[in-house]
């Protein structure tokens, strides 16, 4: 576990080992009292006379070393909070360079509480094991262990008996560690659980208020904090018994020294300064051992969050090389290519298992480059999925996907990117300025670059309604626009990226009828000369497509021009049928309505 954070420290590995040593002077400086307390009782208890000056110089001596351990432990926690944050830092970057390169299915399987614990929480979490563990526990683990060592070389007899206490605490630790290891694994499932279910349930009450169901909702709310709630107690129980033990008796290193070492000077088996000497060594390494093992107690829990990291770290990212685009042109082939979503479950004996579901099977085609190619079916036959392969939100289980004759996986995620505008049902739009969600198009891009963006996805007419215009602030996930605004910044933000190749996924699903025709006017600035790839359910609007792909549960059963499919393919023509009749059913409802 401490190689592993040693790792990610990198450059500021050195200064963990600074804070170190800093910190070790600084629990030395708080032995020393002890032992000038000693040169100071043991003559006095013997009958010699002690001068005042002697007595004086120990004094302040004592409060010397009160000084500097308080400053070598300010210095020492200074640098190891400094190296312990840049950690932090370091680490955190890494999880989220790993989680662009993740395949979308597994950021998504996990679910949004459970990512932000692991951002956050357990992150957060290591500060205590770098800035306080691994400095100050060392320090106080190695000088007990040095004085120690001065004891036995005092009276071996008397130093057995100050460490009489330790066995039986070391013991309860074991058996508190061992308690808490077999509870651990559910106590952070519930936890993650419940991180899911908070999110979720805030998310989602809109929906609960609107449908009347926040005793439903409420009730697994209620359901998971109390699981975490039971799981946290049960695993404290277990362990609270066991913790006092140690936590007890560990500081207790006079417990048998004073009364058998008394009897031991009696004897004549040990002298009187010898048993001072080991009493005031005795209580000054009680406090040093306690916050030792105090921080040791906590590294299970610290390494079940740092194996968390470790297997989000070495997840499998998807098949991408480093090489910049170099393909022929921008024809797009997906070749024999099959793909099905994989979830966790549990199985029959409880361990999890992973779950198949193929939604796409053997699919070959090509889209030209230059052209409108669609891709039509009924919900669930595969067609955003097919999407999401082309974008490289997944890789696919079988077969491969190429643009210009390079395939995704021997391109760059980033020269992938760069080539292709994603348009979806509902984009995110980040809590900033609407300008600024629109210049994620093109970082580089000018204000007047990305208001003409603007202008061409037709935007003007309500960003000039707006008490800001285009500087006002899009709210929580663009909360402050409606479906059909959002999808318009969408596009101006497509407008402004120029990519070769734009996929449109429903890009005119929340238009109504009045805006529906400004959306495509927009659509029309944004795909001139582009290669096109269109998913709808709309079939009017993709008749003039050069190429219409029917999907039908995850085959492709035909492919073709309009009037050629609606002669030929069985499929295409339910789908055609059904929007015919969806189409009639509005005019004689609009009719009904006059």
């Amino acid at each position: 576990m401490f190689k592993k954070i040693f790792e990610y420290a990198g450059p500021y590995k050195k200064n963990m080992y600074v804070a170190t040593v800093v910190v070790l002077v600084s629990v030395l400086m708080g032995i020393l009292p002890f032992v000038l307390a000693y040169q100071v009782i043991s003559p006095l208890v013997m009958g010699d006379s002690v001068e005042t000056e002697f007595v004086l110089l120990r004094v302040i001596g004592v409060l010397i070393c009160l000084v500097l351990q308080a400053f070598f432990y300010g210095w020492g926690l200074s640098i190891s909070h400094k190296a312990a944050y840049n950690t932090l830092f370091r680490l955190r970057v890494s999880l989220q360079k790993k989680f662009e390169k993740l395949p979308l299915g597994i950021v998504e399987e996990k679910g949004t509480g459970t990512i932000k614990k692991l951002f956050v929480d357990d992150v957060d979490s290591l500060e205590l094991l770098l800035a306080h563990s691994v400095p100050e526990g060392i320090a106080n683990l190695l000088i007990p262990l040095v004085i120690y060592v001065a004891m036995f070389c005092a009276d071996w007899k008397l130093a057995l008996m100050s460490l009489a206490s330790i066995p039986i605490s070391l013991l309860s630790m074991v058996i508190m560690y061992s308690v808490g290891m077999k509870r651990m694994g559910p106590y952070y499932q519930s936890a993650q659980k419940m991180n899911n279910t908070i999110i979720e349930y805030i998310n989602g009450m809109e929906v609960v208020k609107v449908f009347n169901r926040e005793s439903e909702s409420y009730e697994n709310f209620r359901k998971d904090v109390t699981d975490y709630r039971d799981y946290t107690l049960a695993w404290y129980k277990a362990a609270w018994p066991w913790m006092a033990i140690y936590g007890s008796l560990l500081p207790c290193t006079v417990i048998l020294t004073l009364p058998l070492g008394a009897w031991f000077v009696l004897c004549g088996i040990s002298t009187l300064p010898d048993l001072i000497l080991v009493l005031c060594l005795s209580l000054s390494i009680g406090i040093p051992l306690l916050k030792a093992l105090g921080f040791m107690e906590t590294i299970p829990n610290l390494n079940y969050k740092i194996t968390a990291l470790e297997q989000m770290l070495n997840t499998a990212p998807l098949q991408a090389a480093e090489d910049d685009f170099h393909g022929q042109d921008f024809n797009i082939s997906y070749d024999h290519v099959s793909f099905a979503y994989q979830t966790t479950q549990p199985g029959p004996d409880g361990k999890p298992i992973i779950a198949e579901n193929e939604v796409l099977h053997d699919i070959t085609f090509v889209a030209q480059a230059g052209q409108k190619t669609a891709l039509v079916g009924e919900s669930g036959s595969g067609k955003s999925t097919l999407a999401k392969l082309l974008i490289h939100y997944y890789d696919p289980q079988k077969g491969s996907i190429s643009i210009g004759g390079q395939k995704l996986c021997d391109m760059s995620l980033e020269a992938l990117n760069s080539r292709i505008s994603y348009v979806a049902q509902d984009q995110y739009l980040f809590n900033t300025s609407l300008l600024e969600n629109i210049r994620l198009g093109r970082l580089d891009a000018t204000d007047e670059e990305v208001m003409q963006a603007a202008k061409k996805a037709r935007c003007m007419e309500f960003l000039e309604k707006l008490p800001q215009g285009i500087h006002s602030m899009a709210g929580d996930a663009g909360k402050m626009l409606s479906g059909g605004q959002r999808q318009r910044i969408s596009l101006a933000r497509a407008i402004l990226k120029d990519a070769p190749i734009v996929v449109l996924d429903e890009a005119t699903a929340y238009a109504d009828p009045e805006n529906e025709e400004k959306m495509e006017a927009a659509i029309a600035e944004l795909v001139e000369g582009k290669t096109l790839v269109v998913i709808a359910h709309k079939l009017p609007a993709i008749m003039n497509a050069d190429q219409i792909c029917v999907m039908d549960h995850g085959k492709m059963v035909a492919t073709g021009k309009h009037q050629e499919l609606i002669q030929a393919c069985p499929e295409y023509q339910k789908l055609w049928k059904a929007a015919q009749d969806s189409a009639e059913w509005k005019v004689s409802t609009a009719k009904e309505g006059r």
